[in-house]
C-alpha cells in the first residue's frame, strides 16, 4: 500500500514537471523510473532507510528547479503554514520571545483569555502544566506545543512578575485567538486618515471596513494606506482591496500561464473609497497582493505611490494536496498590472541568488539612492495619464524616499540583539503602568507630554552593559534620538497597544511625512499623477 500512495504521489509530481518542460515525455516512463529506483533502494540498498524522508527530499529537490515560490509543505506543518492568512488560531493569548531561556510575555493579545485574566507584558512562564518552563530545552517549538491547544481546554501557568515575591498561579481556559491584518488605525491630520495593513488575510477586508468606519467618523477626507513590509496573501483580498478604490469596470489585475488561460479581475460598483486622495506606502519587503494593489493604484493614475522599490513577486501559486495529505504549493501563472506589467523579478541565477537580492540592493546602494536603480527600456509601460512605469521587478514608487541609515550603527544592532530595548521598556512599564493611565488619559496626551529623562537613558544604558552591550559614544551619539522614540514608543505599545507604537513613531517617520505633505500641499497631489495637465 506505501508503494501504491508513493507511485501515486511522483505520478502527480511528474505531470506537474512534464507541463513545464518545452519537450515532450511519457509520463508512464518518468513515474516507472521514478518507483523503480525507490524499488531497488527499498529492496538492494546497503543501509535501512527512511522512505519517506527521501521521498520529501526528492519533492523538494525537484520544486527547488522550478521557481523560489513552488514549496512542499508537509502534512504536520499545513496548519502552521495557513494559519497567519486564516485569521485566528486557539491558544491562551499572548505574543512571546524566548529572553535568556525564559518565556518573556511581550503583550497579552486584546479581549483574549490571557489578558482577561489579568497577565501583563513583562510577566514570565516559568512553569506549564506544572513543568518547568526555562532552560536550554526552552525551544519556540516547546512553548507552542504546550500553550497552544483545543478552545475550552485548561492550561496552568506559573509566572513571575517584577516586584512580586513569589510566582503567581494562573489556569488558562484556551480560547480562539484572532490574528489581526491591521496593526494601526488613526488620524493623521484633521482631515487624514492612516491604516496600516501587514498581511492579506481571510479577515481582512472586514477589518478595513471597520477601519474605514471609525476614520469616517472622526472626519477622513483622505487617505493613507501603509504596506511597507507587508509580504502579500490571497489574491482574492488584494483585489477586493483595490476594487474599494477603483471605479467600476477597471481592470485591477490578470493572471496568465502557459497552462493558466489569462484570467482578468476587475473593480465593481462596491468601491467605498473612490474620490479621496490616496497614498500607498510600500518598500523592499511589500511583496505579491502588496505588489497588485499598489500596481493597480499607480497604473490607474489613483493615488501616488511613496517609499522604495517593493520586492518583486509576481507569481501565482495553486495548492495541490497529495495523498498523505501534504500540499505543494505550484506557481501556476504570473499577474500582471492593469497597464501589462509582470513586477517577477528574474529567477534564472537560482534560489539562492534570488533571495540575496535584498542584500544586493543594500550593496548596490538602492535604498539610499534612486538613481542606483536601471531598468532597461523593454520593461517600460506607460499609465492611464501617460506616466512612465515598469515591471520586471516589483513596483518603483512615484517618490523615493531612502532608508535612513544614520541610526542603524553597530551600537543600535547590538542593542536590538541583546533584548535591551524589550527588558528596558516592559521593566519600566510595568513599574509606572497605573501612573501613566492615570496621568494621561489618552495616547495623544502621551505622546505631546512625555519625554525620555537623562535619568531613563542612564539607566537603559546600566542595563545594555549589563547585559553585554559596550558604549561606543560616537555610534550612541548618531543613534541616540532614534533610541530615545523607540523607548517611548516600546512603553506606549506596552502600556497601551501597537497602534500607540506607530502614532509615536510617525513624527519621525519621514516616508509618512512625505505621504502628509503630497496630501496637503495644494495642487502637489493632482500634478504628481497627472503631471501634463
Amino acid at each position: 500500500m506505501k508503494q501504491i500512495t508513493l507511485f501515486i504521489t511522483f505520478l502527480i509530481l511528474t505531470f506537474s514537471l512534464s507541463a513545464q518542460s518545452p519537450e515532450k515525455s511519457d509520463p508512464k516512463e518518468t513515474s516507472q523510473k521514478f518507483a523503480a529506483t525507490l524499488f531497488y533502494i527499498d529492496n538492494f540498498y546497503v543501509d535501512s532507510t527512511n522512505t519517506p524522508e527521501l521521498v520529501e527530499g526528492a519533492i523538494v529537490s525537484m520544486l527547488k528547479e522550478l521557481d523560489p515560490h513552488s514549496a512542499y509543505i508537509s502534512k504536520e506543518d499545513i496548519d502552521a503554514a495557513n494559519e497567519p492568512l486564516e485569521g485566528s488560531f486557539e491558544g491562551i493569548g499572548v505574543t512571546f520571545q524566548l529572553l535568556r531561556d525564559t518565556i518573556l510575555v511581550v503583550s497579552p493579545v486584546p479581549g483574549g483569555p490571557s489578558e482577561k485574566l489579568g497577565i501583563l507584558a513583562g510577566d514570565r512562564i516559568l512553569k506549564i502544566d506544572g513543568e518547568e518552563a526555562f532552560g536550554k530545552k526552552v525551544t519556540n517549538k516547546f512553548v507552542m506545543d504546550r500553550l497552544r491547544g483545543k478552545k475550552g481546554t485548561k492550561v496552568a501557568v506559573s509566572i513571575y512578575r517584577n516586584y512580586q515575591p513569589e510566582l503567581i498561579d494562573y489556569t488558562i481556559i484556551r480560547d480562539e485567538i484572532p490574528i489581526n491584518s491591521i496593526d494601526a488605525t488613526y488620524m493623521l491630520t484633521q482631515d487624514i486618515g492612516y491604516i496600516k495593513l501587514n498581511r492579506f488575510s481571510k479577515t481582512s477586508m472586514e477589518e478595513f471596513h471597520t477601519s474605514m468606519k471609525e476614520l469616517r467618523n472622526d472626519g477622513m477626507k483622505d487617505l493613507v494606506l501603509d504596506l511597507r513590509s507587508n509580504s502579500g496573501g490571497f489574491l482574492n483580498v488584494a483585489v477586493e482591496l483595490s476594487d474599494e478604490f477603483l471605479k467600476e469596470g477597471k481592470l485591477i489585475v490578470y493572471t496568465e500561464g502557459s497552462k493558466s488561460p489569462r484570467q482578468d479581475f476587475t473593480a465593481t460598483r462596491r468601491g467605498s473609497f473612490e474620490d479621496g486622495k490616496l497614498v500607498v506606502l510600500i518598500n523592499e519587503g511589500s511583496a505579491s497582493a502588496s505588489e497588485i494593489v499598489s500596481g493597480a493604484v499607480q497604473d490607474w493614475d489613483r493615488g501616488v505611490v511613496i517609499g522604495r522599490r517593493s520586492f518583486g513577486k509576481g507569481l501565482v501559486q495553486r495548492p495541490f494536496q497529495l495523498p498523505d495529505g501534504s500540499v505543494i504549493r505550484l506557481t501556476a501563472a504570473r499577474y500582471y498590472t492593469p497597464s501589462g506589467r509582470s513586477i517577477q523579478r528574474p529567477y534564472d541565477e537560482g534560489s539562492e541568488n534570488y533571495f540575496k537580492d535584498l542584500f544586493e540592493r543594500q550593496e548596490k546602494g538602492e535604498l539610499v539612492n534612486a538613481d542606483s536603480i536601471h531598468f532597461p527600456d523593454s520593461l517600460k509601460y506607460s499609465t492611464a495619464a501617460k506616466r512612465t512605469v515598469y515591471g520586471g521587478g516589483g513596483i518603483m514608487p512615484d517618490i523615493f524616499v531612502p532608508v535612513d541609515t544614520l541610526h542603524l550603527t553597530r551600537y543600535y544592532s547590538d542593542l536590538i540583539r541583546k533584548g535591551v530595548f524589550n527588558r528596558y521598556t516592559i521593566d519600566y512599564s510595568n513599574e509606572h503602568r497605573n501612573d501613566f493611565k492615570k496621568t494621561y488619559k489618552n495616547i495623544d496626551k502621551y505622546i505631546k507630554l512625555v519625554e525620555v529623562t537623562p535619568e531613563m537613558m542612564d539607566d537603559f544604558l546600566a542595563l545594555a552593559e549589563k547585559e553585554g552591550v559596550e558604549l561606543n559614544e560616537a555610534l550612541y551619539e548618531r543613534s541616540k534620538e532614534h533610541i530615545k522614540l523607540q523607548i517611548k514608543a516600546l512603553i506606549a505599545r506596552n502600556i497601551w497597544d501597537m497602534e500607540s507604537y506607530y502614532q509615536v513613531v510617525s513624527e519621525q517617520d519621514e516616508t509618512l511625512q512625505h505621504a502628509i505633505e503630497v496630501i496637503s500641499k495644494k495642487d502637489m497631489f493632482s500634478q504628481l499623477i497627472h503631471p501634463e495637465e
